[in-house]
């Protein structure tokens, strides 16, 4: 009897192990969707706006990655309900929709500008949900491998697409932003509290022309990790909060953060190359918020900008979509009614070539809280 009982339990334990650990049966990378694409009409503006999903699932982008295309300037990256933990990409052309990682859980990824590369962190132990606790992935997705053989309908291992190019300590990595250098050598994220709290932190007090940048105290700092190499090392360490981080696309080893200064405060930008020296304040928080906005317009929020920077993008807290031309400060409606229930902000983002920006909306929501990925053409621009 006692060890039947021992047998029951082991079984049991087999079963929650398996269950916890392996990947949901539909979840698979590389499979397809059915493309939901349509187009309409804006019927505020007159803007054409190109829906490249149109469900009540409930599709996103992620804000905090700079770059939503794909360096074939074809697919565009988001999140989505459908597959709560995992990355899907859509094709601007078909609308068709692929599931680009397999066992991701942590909404953090970015996408390389030299090649069909994309990069996200997980958890070691890959559980969902997980949020701390154990050393950090960082994967690496061959994407243009992947739409190929999800397009002739030849799909091959998950390792066949993914490979992990390196190895984050427990405990050292934030875990919830990650860049990737313009040469593609190096991946840089914001470490956790306990990590920065073993460090010096520098001095910028001299540097800072605001002294709003000291605003909330504590140390924060920025770590990276070789491509090549695998190593990690601690980029730099500063006495304020970091709520921003990426990379300059055109300017290998430059590093931007922006100064967390509260709710609603404005940030102060800074800079600093990968080897931790440099460190200087690209802004005010007023001097940031003027030439971002090109106008003193109250409520914009959520700015992107070109390569050419004569341009701005800007949603606001209705949900309206504005193009600024920081030169002449001249603001033009693109779109409206983008907005759900639950207040869920557009967050604007250029496409590589300044031709069209892709916000989250909520304008199709038929329950009025889930949002789709939208195209809208700035032809208004030239």
């Amino acid at each position: 009897m006692y060890k039947v009982y021992i047998w029951f339990l082991n079984s049991w334990l087999f079963i929650f192990v398996f269950f916890l650990t392996a990947p949901a049966a539909e979840s698979q990378i590389g499979k397809r969707f059915p493309p939901e694409k349509r187009v309409i009409t804006d019927t505020v503006t007159g803007a054409r706006l190109t829906f490249l999903t149109s469900s009540l699932i409930n599709d996103y982008l992620t804000p905090d990655n700079p770059r939503q295309w794909t360096a074939d300037g074809k697919w565009l990256i988001f999140r989505s309900l459908r597959l709560p933990g995992e990355t899907l990409a859509v094709n601007e052309n078909t609308g068709d929709i692929v599931q680009v990682t397999d066992g991701g859980y942590m909404p953090v990824m970015c996408l390389s500008v030299k090649s069909m590369k994309m990069y996200y962190m997980r958890m070691v132990l890959r559980q969902p949900g997980q949020t701390s606790g154990g050393p950090v992935q960082v994967v690496e997705v061959d994407l243009e491998r992947l739409f190929s053989d999800s397009g002739a309908g030849t799909l091959k291992a998950e390792k066949e697409y993914q490979k992990v190019c390196g190895i984050i300590p427990a405990g050292m990595s934030f875990g919830n932003v990650m860049a990737l250098d313009a040469d593609d050598e190096w991946v840089y994220f914001i470490l956790s509290e306990e990590e920065a709290a073993k460090h010096n932190p520098v001095d910028p007090a001299a540097q800072s022309r605001s002294g709003i940048g000291m605003a909330l105290k504590g140390e924060a700092g920025i770590g990276r990790i070789s491509l090549t190499t695998r190593e990690t090392e601690i980029v730099v360490v500063v006495p304020f909060g970091i709520a921003g981080l990426q990379s300059d696309p055109r300017n290998p080893g430059e590093i931007i953060f922006s100064c967390e200064t509260g709710e609603g405060a404005p940030q102060e930008t800074w800079t600093v190359r990968s080897d931790g020296s440099c460190l200087k304040p690209l802004s005010t928080p007023q001097e940031n918020v003027s030439a971002v906005q090109g106008a003193p317009e109250a409520g914009l929020r959520h700015f992107s900008r070109p390569a050419d920077g004569h341009w701005s993008v800007a949603d606001d807290l209705a949900g309206n979509i504005y193009l600024i031309n920081t030169q002449s400060n001249e603001m033009l409606l693109l779109s409206s009614g983008h907005l759900t229930s639950v207040a869920v902000n557009p967050h604007p983002s250029f496409s590589p070539d300044g031709t069209r920006i892709v916000i989250r909306s909520g304008m199709l929501s038929g329950n009025n809280r889930s949002t789709d990925i939208c195209l809208i053409p700035l032809t208004e621009k030239e």
